[in-house]
């Protein structure tokens, strides 16, 4: 599993010959100009974790083009499928079986609307598995008690954590989101890209390994494989 930091919370993930885009903002993200071009985009499925636009600016213009499932809380799947995408609701708690392996929807305590205000459902995660891995993608999400309950049923190779603070967890919160999940390998996120959430990176990598983690922060454009 080869998964591609494309900037902000937007994740290119690799699994055999099929491509999860995962939130993709980067039209809008000036931090990517030059380094992704999302006509170079060729998603099977879009992952939604909710309906805000540094989330989902780009969905529509790729989804589009390469005819892509777009998998997201029911509310922004029935949004979507009324504009005539494929897509797949899921809720919390769902677990679906896809060609590339299996999807849980997980909770996450953040606010879903969509930019011109509608309602865009409850926030979320994702747990995938796949090909022997299993990784967590928490969304844009506050540390939660509910995080305790993941290594109760999965064994995670990686967690995909925000970490930018004032709109989600900052690093003290993510450290102790990592322990909630047993997790030592962990790939921060939803960081840097305006000024609310910039942060010094090698405070963040130390106070990680202080908690005897590893905290990864790729450059836009990176990979990690796991």
């Amino acid at each position: 599993m080869k998964i591609t930091f494309l900037g902000h919370a937007c994740l290119s993930i690799e699994i055999a010959d099929c491509t999860i885009l995962v939130d993709p903002f980067i039209t809008g993200n000036e931090k990517a100009k030059g380094i992704v071009d999302i006509q170079e985009l060729n998603p099977n499925y879009i992952l939604l974790t909710h309906a805000h636009q540094d989330h989902i600016l780009d969905v529509e213009s790729i989804a589009k083009r390469v005819n892509a499932t777009i998998v997201s809380n029911y509310e922004i799947a029935m949004h979507y499928q009324a504009k005539g995408f494929l897509v797949h609701p899921m809720n919390h708690g769902g677990n679906w079986i896809f060609d590339f392996g299996k999807v849980k929807y997980t909770n996450a305590i953040h606010t879903s609307s969509f930019p011109d205000g509608t309602y865009g459902g409850q926030p979320g995660g994702f747990i995938i598995e796949a090909n022997g891995k299993t990784i967590y993608i928490a969304g844009d999400t506050a540390l939660t008690m509910d995080m305790k309950l993941i290594p109760m049923q999965y064994n995670l190779d990686l967690a995909v954590l925000p970490i930018g603070d004032n709109f989600t967890m900052g690093i003290e919160d993510a450290v102790i989101a990592a322990d909630f999940l047993s997790c030592k390998n962990v790939l921060g996120y939803h960081f840097d890209t305006f000024g609310f959430i910039e942060i010094n990176h090698e405070q963040a990598i130390e106070r990680f390994k202080v908690g005897g983690k590893e905290l990864h922060l790729l450059d836009i454009g990176g990979s990690l494989e796991i």
